[in-house]
C-alpha cells in the first residue's frame, strides 16, 4: 500500500492495524531545537482516546505515545521523529462472523477489490484506529507553529440537531462529552445519542475547526493553495464525506455584496468585516480566523440488519457485533484538530522556504 504520506516539507507518515501490535508514524521536517518530550503529546490523544464515555467505542486503549527518535534532552533534534502507541485491547473475534462478508458502507469490498485481500478485524488500516498517529503528529505540528497560533474544534451538528452559530461558546468545548460549544446543545445531543445507541444505530455530524492567530501570506495561488491543502487533509479522515471553508456551500445562496468580506484600515492595518472566505482567499491566508468545516458519515458498524454480498458472490445479510462508535464524529474532533496543525505547519516552513 503506497500513500500513507501527508504533507510536503512537514511530512508525516503512519504505519499499523486497528488489530496489530502496534500503531507508529515518523515525522520528518520538524525543525530542531523545539521542546518536546511524551507528556507534550499525551493530552491530545487523551482528548481523542476510545471509551471515556458510552457516547464512543467502549474499547479501552490507554494510547500511551512513545517516543522512539528525534530528540535529545527534551528537544527536537532535526531529524526523523518516530512515534509508536501499542493496542493492548483488540477483540478480534467479534469480526469472525464477518470475515468473508462486505460491511455496507465500509472499506470492506474496495479494499478487498484492490488488494485480493484484507484485515477484516476492524478494518486494519481503514479503521479509524489510525488517527491516533495522526493526533499524535498534531501535537508536533502545534510545536512548530507556536503558542500563537490557536486551534479549536467542536462538534456543531449531529443527525439533524445544529447548533446556532449565534450561542456557539468555545469555552464549553472540554466541559462535555460531544466538543460540543454549547452547553444546552450538549444535552439534546446527550439524548438523542442515547435513543441512537440503544437501538444499535449510529448518527453523522458535522465538526467545525478554527485556527485564530494565522498571519496574512501562508499558501500559494494555483496548486498550493492553504484552503485546498486544508480540504485535502479533511478528506483523508475516516468517514469523511464533505468539507467546506468559510461560507462553504451556503455562499451559493449569498448574492457578491453579501459575500464580500469588505475592508478597512484599523491602527494602519487592513482588517476585514466578515469572514465568508474562511481566512483564505486566492489560495493563501489573509490573517483572520481559519475556518474549516467537515462532515462525518455514519459509523457503517451497526446492529440492525443489512443486505450484502460476500467474497464467494452470494447475497447474505449482515450484523456487525464488537465495540463501536454510535457517533464517530465525536472523536473526529481532535483529529481535525490535528490535520489543522499539520498543514499550517507544513505551509509555515514551506513559506518560509521561498519568502525567508
Amino acid at each position: 500500500m503506497s500513500d500513507n504520506t501527508f504533507g510536503h516539507m512537514f511530512r508525516v507518515t503512519t504505519f499499523g492495524e486497528s488489530h496489530g501490535p502496534a500503531l507508529g508514524c515518523v515525522i520528518d521536517g520538524c525543525p530542531p531545537g523545539l521542546d518536546l518530550t511524551e507528556d507534550d503529546i499525551q493530552p491530545y490523544l487523551d482528548k481523542r482516546r476510545p471509551g471515556q464515555s458510552k457516547y464512543t467505542t467502549q474499547r479501552q486503549e490507554a494510547d500511551q505515545v512513545k517516543i522512539l527518535s528525534g530528540t535529545f534532552e527534551g528537544k527536537t533534534t532535526g531529524t526523523s521523529i518516530g512515534l509508536l502507541i501499542e493496542n493492548t485491547d483488540q477483540r478480534s473475534k467479534d469480526y469472525g462472523d464477518i470475515k468473508d462478508k462486505f460491511r455496507p458502507g465500509h472499506a470492506d469490498f474496495t479494499y478487498d477489490a484492490k488488494y485480493g485481500i484484507r484485515d477484516y478485524r476492524g478494518g486494519g488500516r481503514s479503521s479509524a484506529r489510525e488517527t491516533a498517529m495522526r493526533v499524535a503528529a498534531g501535537a508536533v505540528a502545534r510545536k512548530v507553529i507556536g503558542d500563537d497560533i490557536v486551534i479549536l474544534g467542536g462538534l456543531v451538528q449531529m443527525g439533524t440537531i445544529t447548533l446556532d452559530p449565534n450561542t456557539r461558546n468555545w469555552d464549553e468545548v472540554n466541559n462535555n462529552p460531544f466538543f460540543a460549544p454549547d452547553a444546552a446543545i450538549a444535552d439534546k445531543f446527550a439524548t438523542y445519542l442515547d435513543g441512537i445507541r440503544k437501538s444499535g444505530s449510529s448518527v453523522g455530524a458535522v465538526i467545525e475547526i478554527v485556527a485564530s492567530g494565522v498571519p496574512a501570506g501562508w499558501g500559494a495561488p494555483v496548486y498550493g493553495k492553504l484552503d485546498s491543502d486544508l480540504a485535502c487533509a479533511m478528506m483523508t479522515i475516516n468517514a469523511v464525506k464533505g468539507v467546506e471553508v468559510g461560507a462553504g456551500m451556503g455562499a451559493a445562496a449569498l448574492t457578491g455584496e453579501q459575500n464580500a468580506d469588505q475592508m478597512r484600515m484599523e491602527n494602519g492595518k487592513p482588517v476585514f468585516t466578515s469572514n465568508n472566505n474562511g481566512g483564505v482567499l486566492g489560495g493563501i491566508s489573509t490573517g483572520q480566523d481559519v475556518v474549516v468545516r467537515f462532515s462525518v458519515k455514519p459509523t457503517s458498524s451497526i446492529l440492525s440488519p443489512r443486505e450484502t454480498v460476500d467474497r464467494n458472490g452470494n447475497e447474505t445479510e449482515i450484523v456487525t457485533k464488537g465495540r463501536h462508535d454510535p457517533c464517530v464524529g465525536i472523536r473526529a474532533v481532535p483529529v481535525g484538530e490535528a490535520m489543522m496543525a499539520c498543514v499550517l505547519a507544513d505551509h509555515l516552513i514551506r513559506h518560509r522556504g521561498q519568502c525567508g
